[in-house]
């Protein structure tokens, strides 16, 4: 049985690497089992395994109920598939055959990712300069380390937590991604993400 995530998501939340590292080197397996009941094939789980841990980050401020995490992943998991998967039920009412091609699942599931890809861009070519470079290093694959950072940005190693902060901040409030979040909050029986007003 896993312990509190509660010191996890505070850590995580004032920007500690490694709490980020541990947080989905705990949860992935959740997320991972969510996706499996759907029978999401295993490309299509790692990209809405992706976008969980991405609307986790862009959230975390106002996940009023640190203990509920679980439940809010694996309801976040389950709109994703379902997302997913309405997106393959559409079909195109045509016979003509490359139209028919277009209606396949694949051909949706790229559509989503991007969407995704192109909220992403917008929101990331509106930063200011220095912004961009944080996160590029912060979300290379693999990711930079905050020392690694340090170094070629040329700022402290702990002005990167606040930094990375005030960074996500802003792109929460773009309208790119503001779109592409219109769907929260979820409503999953005190899982919800509430405003940071409303816990006030």
């Amino acid at each position: 049985m896993h312990d509190s995530p509660v010191p996890l998501l505070e850590n995580a939340a004032r920007g500690a690497e490694w709490a980020w590292r541990d947080i989905v080197d705990r949860y992935s397996s959740l997320v991972l089992s969510v996706c499996a009941q759907y029978r999401i094939a295993n490309a299509d789980a790692q990209d809405i395994s992706g976008a969980v841990w991405l609307r986790l980050v862009v959230n975390l401020p106002r996940l009023r109920e640190p203990e509920a995490l679980p439940g809010w992943l694996r309801t976040t998991t389950r709109h994703e598939c379902l997302r997913l998967l309405r997106h393959r039920n559409r079909q195109v009412p045509t016979d003509d055959p490359l139209l028919g091609e277009l209606s396949e699942p694949q051909f949706d599931a790229g559509l989503i990712g991007a969407e995704r890809r192109a909220a992403a861009r917008s929101a990331f070519a509106r930063l200011p300069v220095r912004d961009r470079e944080l996160l590029a290093l912060l979300f290379c694959d693999p990711p930079k380390s905050y020392r690694e950072i340090s170094e070629t940005l040329g700022i402290p190693v702990g002005s990167i937590g606040p930094s990375r902060a005030r960074c996500l901040a802003r792109v929460r409030r773009m309208p790119a991604i503001a779109a592409l979040l219109a769907d929260e909050p979820y409503d999953c029986g005190g899982h919800a993400l509430r405003s940071e007003r409303g816990a006030a």
